[in-house]
């Protein structure tokens, strides 16, 4: 079967699923495999429970004429993806970095859902099985689609690319995340620029953040460029509070002179600062953009600003690496709060860095006063600190419960893999 019958199959049914307990009637199956799983086992499932049809890839899994047989379904998802992308002239934006790319999407989705019909990546599917079914989430009365990519290795973000098809890109910054996989900080700004790449192949437009000097050689040859900054760009702005929840003093761009959010450190600058951007180039009324921004409430583990028994909470749980963590310590560090407890999970995928990033961290926590300090799991363990060694997040729990603290501070942080949010569940 071409992807050209497949699409019309598709454009029929609407609905793409690659897992079988997600799965509504009338959804097309894709049995997507991996190394801890082979969704052609589960192709008769799928059928039984009201799939309209069945995409496999092994002859075993052919069990009746609803079974489509293809050569890989993965790449037949990406190609379907594709020539879905390819029926669209509207603006496809297309975000990575190595922090804030979610907030960011979310943020420019906000403002851009404000004022025209704006399909996004929902939650963190930006991988390569994520990134083509939010493709194939766009409806035809789309106007402007966000997608947000993740990536953990070189040549990852130019193969989203290939499909995604980019008219306009983002990269919010560059840190040291997935240091395992890109072989460190220089192979992050490699494999993050192919975002750059290929909008400079295409004659594309890139929104870019002045302040950032090192995005500057990466963004050599763009035609387009859109700045943003504290001082220089479409849209300027600066920290005027931290506390409790930024503000942004807009200086230069907007009916406005400030914008209240409701997120949690000044690190989130540079987001607030692109997504109004965005919305400006785009034509966004300026109060639209105002509303959206100081409208919009994190979630997902997401530097959420929570009360729990009794002490306040900054949940930011998600995820973590070196640069994050750093950001988000030295933020902690600045508010106005005498007692102030760190609860930090450990760093995951930084490879031979790791044991010295966790290192630099105990290093820089060690500059601050704090009333408690409890590290949890991973290499937390191997490192010299005279803090709380905790071996999960379970376990940092019960301390947490323990203590008995009342009117109190506490960030918690850490890789997804260590799971933090367990600390208040």
């Amino acid at each position: 079967m071409t992807i050209e019958d497949l699409y019309e199959i598709f454009l029929e049914k609407k609905s793409v699923q690659t897992d079988t307990r997600k799965l509504k009637k009338g959804d097309i199956f894709f049995a997507l495999k991996g190394p801890n799983f082979n969704g052609n086992l589960f192709a008769q499932q799928a059928l039984d429970a009201g799939a309209a049809y069945a995409v496999v890839d092994e002859t075993s899994a052919v069990v009746n004429e609803k079974c489509i047989l293809v050569n890989d379904c993965l790449q037949t998802l990406q190609d379907l993806a594709k020539y879905h992308r390819q029926q669209f002239n509207i603006p496809f934006i297309a975000i990575t970095g190595s922090n804030g790319k979610t907030t960011s999407k979310e943020l420019i989705a906000a403002v851009l859902s404000s004022h025209f019909k704006t399909y996004t990546t929902q939650g963190n599917l930006n991988n390569h099985i994520g990134v083509p079914l939010t493709i194939l989430r766009v409806q035809q009365d789309a106007a402007m689609a966000v997608i947000e990519m993740g990536a953990n290795h070189q040549k990852e973000i130019a193969g989203y690319c290939s499909y995604t098809l980019p008219t306009h890109g983002v990269i919010t910054n560059t840190g040291k995340a997935h240091l395992e996989g890109f072989g460190g900080l220089e192979g992050v700004r490699k494999g993050k620029g192919e975002l750059y790449d290929f909008i400079r192949g295409e004659h594309g437009t890139i929104f870019i953040y002045d302040d950032y000097d090192y995005l500057k050689p990466m963004s050599e040859g763009i035609e387009n460029k859109v700045w943003y900054g504290q001082s220089t760009g479409l849209i300027q702005g600066t920290v005027a509070a931290r506390e409790p929840f930024l503000q942004v003093a807009i200086t230069k761009g907007l009916d406005t002179t400030l914008i209240k959010t409701k997120l949690v450190g000044d690190y989130n600058l540079p987001n607030v600062l692109c997504a109004a951007t965005i919305g400006k180039y785009f034509g966004v009324p300026d109060d639209k953009i105002v509303n959206a921004i100081e409208s919009y409430i994190p979630s997902n583990s997401r530097s959420q600003l929570l009360e729990h028994q009794g002490n306040h909470i900054i949940l930011d749980a998600y995820n973590a690496n070196p640069s994050s963590m750093k950001v988000a310590i030295e933020n902690f560090a600045a508010m106005q709060a005498s007692e102030k407890i760190l609860m930090l999970g450990a760093m995951k995928e930084l490879g031979t860095d790791s044991i010295a990033e966790h290192q630099a961290l105990v290093d820089l926590i060690n500059q601050y006063p704090w009333k408690a300090v409890v590290l949890v799991g991973g290499d937390f363990e191997k490192i010299t600190h005279s803090y709380t060694y905790l071996p999960n997040a379970e376990a940092a729990r019960e301390w947490l419960i323990a203590q008995g603290f009342h009117n109190v501070h506490i960030l918690i942080k850490g890789s997804r893999g260590i799971a933090m949010e367990k600390v208040l569940n």
